[in-house]
């Protein structure tokens, strides 16, 4: 311990030193050297308060003589020396808080992100000449304030009220791919569930707006993904005022992150609030229409292309949620969403049939895509199919919904969907699903399926067919596969 307290007052005399002395080029090796020793735990644990004090004052001093340099059009090489010393006293400042409780507070309590903070703002927003001469020192800066952060909620307070929200948007619209995924990783550290309310104000949602712009263009960028899954789906202020502000691509984006979670999660356990359900199921309803468009020669406007990826995203995410999730199983009982759901059903099928279209069923299972490209294939494909997978979703044990369907005359349209079709590649089997739940302990449901035999298209022989009959037991009926003869 001696000897760690004899190099911690060496280096104090060498911090001493670049204070009353000119910037050279060895007083970059000295905190090269300074910085190098803070690797050590046994180091860091022996640094008093005034070496840290006077490596602020350092800090301090490469600020001013920054502004001063660039405004006054200094040579290039003592620029680029106060850069690279700027970069160096980030890195000590980083390695001083590795595993430090004490540091970290230390390093706050004396004032160090206030500072930090303004050397940053100014790297990223300064017409410096050579901006890639920044990067060093700006990915050096946010290293420091997550290592600062990590743990220590008292800093995490405090980088969070000096820098939100303008300067995390400037380091997240860096032209540095590390500087913004650093700046993901404080932002994400920082970020608690009274932060992410604030991030839904208008005043700041152009910060949560430019998170989710990176989980679309950069979704290799972790950080970004962790903080829309793990914050933002959880706040249902923040998803309606995303989701108000964003054009009809970056809805696509969020609904998929949306959907994965849903996949990926348990329904207990997902983090989404009912709230958000409500959201996109009104959303839904509200803008379901905009689909119909693809079945016209609008659908070569990217506009509406873009409209219309929009529902089958909502879509998708609905019967997700409504797959036998506990937490969302009220979506059953909102007014009008199996109204609309039929009648989107009921467009659809009619466009199809009217003339040949996008909606059109086809027995051609090699025309969903061109030249064997996935990414060619035509945005509507299942999308009839799981219109009927979320009728079947909300009748489900719901005799309301079950009676509801039959109202609107929507049990013969989905027995004529029990057929095979090469745009709706498992349609027949949501058919099934759907009917089954249509007929479960609902006897005029029942009823009215066994009038239909041999009556039109839309007859449950087409289930014979899919090797399925209708049977009656005890006077009701039942959905049963039939028994092939061996």
């Amino acid at each position: 311990m001696a000897a760690s307290t004899g190099n911690t007052l060496k280096m104090s005399a060498s911090l001493a030193e670049i204070l009353n002395d000119t910037i050279r080029p060895e007083h970059l090796q000295l905190l090269k050297t300074f910085t190098n020793a803070l690797w050590e735990a046994e180091f860091r644990d022996a640094v008093e308060e005034e070496a840290f004090l006077l490596l602020l004052k350092v800090l301090t001093r490469l600020c001013e003589d920054l502004h001063n340099a660039n405004s006054k059009g200094d040579d290039l090489q003592a620029f680029s020396l106060l850069l690279q010393m700027t970069a160096e006293c980030f890195r000590s400042q980083r390695n001083s808080c590795v595993e430090s409780k004490r540091n970290q507070n230390l390093l706050r309590e004396l004032g160090f992100i206030d500072v930090s903070l303004k050397l940053l703002s100014y790297l990223q927003t300064e017409d410096i000449g050579n901006k890639d001469s920044t990067h060093e020192p700006l990915r050096c800066g946010i290293q420091f304030l997550g290592n600062l952060a990590v743990g220590n909620q008292m800093s995490k307070d405090e980088i969070w009220q000096l820098s939100f929200p303008d300067l995390l948007l400037q380091l997240l619209s860096a032209d540095d791919e590390k500087v913004v995924s650093y700046a993901s990783m404080v932002l994400h550290t920082c970020l608690d569930e009274a932060k992410v309310e604030n991030l839904s104000q208008p005043q700041n949602i152009k910060l949560a707006l430019r998170v989710m712009e990176l989980c679309q263009t950069q979704p290799d960028l972790d950080w970004t993904v962790l903080i829309a899954t793990q914050h933002f789906l959880k706040s249902s202020a923040l998803v309606e005022s995303m989701y108000s502000g964003m054009a009809h691509h970056e809805r696509v984006t969020l609904l998929e992150l949306l959907f994965a979670q849903l996949r990926d999660e348990d329904s207990e356990g997902c983090g989404v609030p009912p709230s958000v359900a409500r959201f996109l199921a009104s959303s839904f309803q509200n803008g379901c229409g905009a689909v119909l468009m693809l079945a016209t020669g609008s659908a070569s406007s990217d506009e509406v292309l873009q409209e219309a990826l929009t529902v089958i995203s909502l879509l998708d995410v609905l019967c997700e949620m409504t797959s036998d999730n506990k937490q969302f199983m009220f979506l059953q009982d909102l007014p009008d969403l199996l109204d609309s759901t039929v009648e989107l059903l009921v467009q659809v099928h009619a466009l199809g049939k009217a003339s040949k279209n996008i909606f059109s069923a086809t027995q051609n299972f090699s025309s969903l895509t061109k030249d064997g490209d996935p990414s060619s294939c035509s945005p509507v494909i299942s999308f009839k199919a799981h219109l009927i997978r979320l009728i079947g979703n909300l009748c489900h044990s719901n005799t309301n919904n079950q009676n509801k369907v039959r109202e609107l005359e929507g049990i013969p349209l989905i027995l004529d969907n029990c057929n095979i079709d090469g745009n709706n590649p498992f349609i027949s089997q949501w058919a099934i699903f759907t009917i089954r739940n249509l007929l479960e302990n609902n006897k005029e449901n029942q009823e009215l399926v066994a009038s239909l035999e041999r009556r039109g298209p839309a007859d449950y022989s087409a289930l014979r067919e899919l090797g399925f009959q209708v049977e009656e037991r005890d006077g009701s009926l039942l959905l049963k596969p039939v028994r092939k003869d061996t």
